[in-house]
């Protein structure tokens, strides 16, 4: 705990009685951010109960004069040896120490779980908190695609025809779509191996369902999947779209990317965003050959925790 005169800021480890300043701070910070946090008391619970993550050693509050006005959430993703940070301050306590002071708990605690890289993201036009992380010592090693698009402009007897001869995840299709999602990104940079028990967690989430997960399977085997969401009003995502290796070149990735769309039209969408890696041209020019547009570019940050 740190507490001195010159630095009247307490930082502690998150207790369950924290959690309805913590919520709190959480919707003031889901108003600003720009990546898209639970602002519902339901959803912040849920998210303090993701698999493999302890809010009482992993989340770090900041207090002063009883009131938390920061936060320091560490997601371990120790199957590429890394955790990702998420920090944020009310603006009125900023520049005062705070983020170097959370910096040296996130790495006792990266070094407490085996990791070797602490990673932040944050979008390209965000230049104070480029100048603070390249101050903390971290350096941009990636960055990443927003893509947004207008579901009204998507063909509707393409995305009809797509929505045929698919199906939705159903019991039992866990450890399949884990499968497939390993095999689909295992070259791609900063992917973290996904499990059924993973798999499970997210689709029991109040705003998830397993028909969200579209499918395509040859023989009974999945070889393609979309995976959906809805995350506000009017808006979805594609969380994820993959294909088998070995069955790629033959237009799965554009039916999918279809038949998602279509679904999550029917749920009431307008407008449909997803990320995508800057260095996949072939998944760049898919997204674009369907209309989706750049929205932000976003940096991943990263320091070694030696």
């Amino acid at each position: 705990m740190v507490s001195m005169t010159d630095f009247p800021y307490i930082i502690r480890n998150y207790q369950p009685a924290d959690f309805e300043k913590y919520a709190l701070l959480s919707r003031e910070a889901a108003k600003v951010e720009p990546f898209h946090r639970p602002i519902s008391s339901q959803s912040i619970a849920e998210w303090l109960a993701w698999p493999d993550f302890s809010p009482e050693r992993d989340l770090f509050v900041v207090e002063i004069e009883n009131d938390i006005i920061g936060y320091l959430d560490i997601r371990p993703e120790l199957g590429i040896g890394r955790v990702v940070l998420y920090c944020w301050l009310r603006p009125e306590h900023r520049r005062r120490g705070i983020a170097t002071k959370l910096l040296d708990y996130a790495m006792h605690r990266a070094r407490e779980l085996g990791a070797k890289t602490t990673s932040v993201d944050i979008t390209e036009d965000d230049p104070v908190a480029r100048a603070v992380l390249a101050k903390l010592g971290f350096k941009c090693v990636h960055h990443s695609l927003e893509l947004k698009l207008d579901i009204s402009r998507i063909d509707r007897e393409e995305a009809i025809q797509a929505t045929r001869g698919y199906r939705h995840l159903q019991p039992g299709d866990e450890a399949g779509l884990s499968e497939i999602q390993n095999r689909s990104f295992a070259e791609h940079w900063g992917y973290n191996p996904n499990t059924p028990e993973a798999i499970t967690f997210l689709l029991n989430l109040s705003h998830r369902s397993p028909e969200d997960v579209i499918l395509m399977c040859r023989d009974d085997k999945i070889i393609g999947y979309c995976w959906t969401e809805i995350i506000g009003e009017g808006e979805g995502r594609i969380s994820m779209l993959g294909s088998d290796p070995d069955h790629r070149g033959k237009g799965i990735g554009k039916k999918l990317l279809m038949a998602g769309l279509a679904y999550l039209k029917d749920k009431g969408a307008s407008t449909v965003i997803l990320n995508v890696d800057s260095e996949n041209k072939a998944a760049r020019n898919l997204y674009r050959s369907a209309g989706f547009e750049l929205s932000k570019t976003i940096l991943t940050y990263e320091k070694s925790v030696d």
